[in-house]
């Protein structure tokens, strides 16, 4: 097992009685699967259903701690501060304080009571990551506290990031776009940031008709290069037409933005270097109709 501390990660703390409540009207996600015994992934939308930030949230006593990209801290804290109205809410940056970890490889899971989330001796919270079983294992520390307490073996930040292309998880602000993305393209229903069924939130009617009338005709997905020294942001050819883009890369792995049609072709190219698009095992694609456009 390999601890990572993820040095561009924020910690947010939301106290306050109405604090479920109001963020339960903004995020994709059901606030109160956030119970103490788990960590939820959840995104924060545009009203007109694009992506603004994304993030998990995990209870700490009666406040809710949120570990978020350090780029969105600040616009974070100004929307949610903006929309919380008079409802009984603080946010804090409290950051300068604690440190994210990613704990990953076949032991990480160890590291849970019955796979619960769980308080250290030391203070730090562990919760599964809650994207997919094999992302591993988070953590929310005291940055006073002796990361080696954690377990495991001291790993860097691009282990962090191999580990997370090769499973073909997004993350900001690499893979997704402000005010562009869209959370069905970008995975977020078989990664568990979105529910289906807590009711209104901002930006759920784009989400929802998305997903119903079958209007997702692009993915993010993990890919091999045919060697290294791709560009993030070059576009992906195929038969003379731009059918994707290249977001996080790697080495020889990425992950790219491309038309569910150019899937199966062995012609896509980003300059002169070969990409090759694999479908995890955790994906879900339309079949027939639904996936030409």
């Amino acid at each position: 097992m390999k601890r990572i501390q993820l040095t561009d990660r924020c910690i947010i703390r939301i106290t306050g009685e109405d604090s479920r409540t109001f963020l339960q009207g903004l995020i994709s996600n059901d606030i109160n699967k956030a119970d103490g015994t788990q960590g939820i992934y959840a995104a924060l939308l545009t009203p007109q259903g694009k992506y603004l930030s994304d993030f998990f949230i995990v209870a700490d006593g009666a406040d809710l701690l949120m570990d978020c990209p350090k780029s969105d801290a600040d616009t974070l804290i100004k929307k949610l501060t903006m929309f919380k109205l008079r409802s009984k809410a603080s946010l804090e940056d409290i950051s300068a304080d604690h440190a994210v970890y990613a704990l990953i490889g076949k032991d990480a899971a160890d590291m849970l009571a019955d796979g619960a989330q769980t308080r250290t001796e030391g203070g730090a919270i562990l919760y599964a990551d809650p994207r997919l079983a094999q992302a591993g294992v988070r953590a929310i520390a005291p940055s006073d506290m002796n990361a080696a307490s954690l377990g495991g073996d001291n790993g860097s930040e691009g282990d962090y990031q191999a580990h997370r292309i090769a499973l073909g998880l997004p993350e900001a602000p690499f893979d997704l776009e402000k005010e562009k993305s869209v959370l069905l393209e970008s995975g977020f229903d078989e990664l568990a940031g979105v529910d289906w069924k807590k009711g209104c939130y901002m930006g759920q009617e784009l989400t929802a008709r998305t997903k119903y009338r079958g209007l997702v005709k692009k993915r993010l997905f993990p890919v091999t290069l045919s060697k290294a020294g791709a560009e993030p942001g070059s576009d992906i050819m195929q038969d003379g037409k731009v059918v994707g883009e290249l977001r996080s890369v790697m080495d020889d792995r990425g992950i790219a933005m491309l038309r569910l049609k150019a899937l199966g072709g062995d012609d896509l190219k980003a300059g002169d270097i070969g990409v090759f698009p694999a479908v995890p095992e955790w994906m879900e694609l339309p079949e027939g109709d639904d996936a030409e456009a």
